[in-house]
């Protein structure tokens, strides 16, 4: 799956959670945590296979269970303890959305149950690296994909790609657009606390004269 459908699917499953559980929308920090997590294992397995070759393919140590599991476990209990459990919640379903969407994204794609994407070093995936350097390929593949885009040749599977986008958008706005959100009340807050210092600055001035 592309960076971007990981990150629509852990949304669009952590925001259900949020509103079926806890009744309320999700928090800036955990929107943010459940997205960076649900590519976080791309991230660390993509440039180890095609940068420095430690696996055959981009399927490693951050697609298996038996990282992912303990990462989810440390990561939440670092954040209850930090009195946010909300987003040990989010890191963890974000993180953990990835190798079973994954799993299942080979079926619809692929034809087959590749279910050793998530079982490294016990049975690791096999094949050879698509080229040497992961920025490379990345532009390489995104460049394909615009342009069938552009084309207007979109398959099924494409035009559902399309309907989570649009879906996910819509669910983030009536969730109150969380990050953008809290970046533009924090921007409000510099901009009050900084003519506040000035006004009180002047004031003084004032005074003094």
């Amino acid at each position: 799956m592309w960076p971007w459908e990981h990150a629509i699917v852990a949304y669009l499953l952590y925001s259900l959670l949020c509103h079926v559980v806890v009744r309320d929308s999700p928090g800036g920090l955990d929107a943010f945590a459940v997205v960076f997590a649900s590519v976080l294992p791309d991230l660390i397995d993509k440039p180890l296979a095609w940068n420095y070759g430690v696996f055959d393919v981009g399927y490693g140590i951050g697609h298996s269970i038996f990282f992912a599991v303990p990462l989810a476990i440390f990561v939440g209990t670092v954040a209850r303890i930090a009195d946010r459990p909300l987003a040990g919640l989010a890191f963890g379903l974000g993180y953990l959305s990835h190798p079973f969407a994954d799993v299942v994204d080979s079926v619809f794609r692929q034809g087959s149950f590749l279910i050793e994407i998530m079982l490294w070093p016990i049975a690791p995936v096999e094949g050879h690296p698509p080229g040497p350097d992961v920025l490379e390929v990345f532009s390489m593949l995104i460049g394909r994909y615009s342009r069938t885009i552009l084309a207007g040749d979109l398959s099924t599977y494409l035009w559902i790609q399309v309907g989570l986008a649009g879906l996910a958008m819509l669910v983030w706005l009536l969730d109150g657009a969380p990050v953008l959100r809290e970046c533009l009340q924090a921007s409000a807050r510099t901009v009050t606390a900084i003519l506040g210092r000035d006004t009180a600055s002047s004031q003084n001035e004032t005074n003094r004269r």
